[in-house]
């Protein structure tokens, strides 16, 4: 392993959409593949970049009202081969899975959704996201290959390494990355499980 990884593969699924358009032009002028799901491919094809599916590479469509997308081995096989060890490599290639190189996530908005005085019990459990999070925990677990991408705050960062890089991205921003992910789902989960407990 080294220490600059270039991305060739992006999986894109965010409910805040805030600058993910400009991004998604940046990871592009890298050559970065764009794949994504629900809103989030709208968006990108509305702007005119070019995105796969999840579903063409999963087999399955989104289904359930989109509860079931993106669980499933070819997207957290992905996410999680570890790129320098044989018998990882020997598995992608055995079972047609694709390395995913960078994530560009953010959560699903329970902590806002519960807040407002006129949320139901149910419209407070659609709202806790679990794909998101499995996502998130793959990629910054798997953070010396793959980069974590948790917050609209983080793109410009991002950014800025790709363009000094040439694509690529530092193992300290990909650790830091990781850290702020865990972070996050921490911090979700507690405020889920508060919520449950009443």
């Amino acid at each position: 392993m080294t220490a600059l990884i270039k991305a060739q593969t992006a999986l894109l699924s965010v409910s805040d959409k805030t600058d993910l358009i400009p991004f998604a032009r940046q990871l592009v002028a890298h050559d970065i593949k764009l794949l994504s799901t629900g809103g989030t491919a709208k968006a990108l094809a509305e702007a005119g970049l070019d995105v796969t599916l999840v579903e063409k590479i999963t087999g399955f469509p989104e289904m359930m009202g989109g509860r079931v997308k993106t669980l499933h081995p070819n997207v957290h096989g992905g996410l999680l081969a570890l790129r320098d060890n044989p018998e990882h490599v020997e598995a992608m290639n055995q079972h047609g899975i694709q390395p995913i190189d960078m994530v560009v996530i953010n959560l699903y908005p329970f902590e806002k959704t519960i807040a407002d005085p006129a949320c139901t019990r149910m419209n407070g459990i659609e709202q806790i996201d679990i794909g998101g999070p499995s996502m998130i925990r793959s990629a910054a677990k798997n953070h010396p290959f793959v980069v974590c991408v948790s917050s609209p705050a983080q793109y410009d960062p991002v950014a800025t390494q790709l363009n000094a890089h040439e694509g690529a991205t530092t193992l300290a921003l990909r650790q830091e990355l990781a850290a702020a992910a865990f972070a996050r789902t921490s911090a979700y989960d507690n405020a889920i499980a508060s919520w449950l407990a009443g």
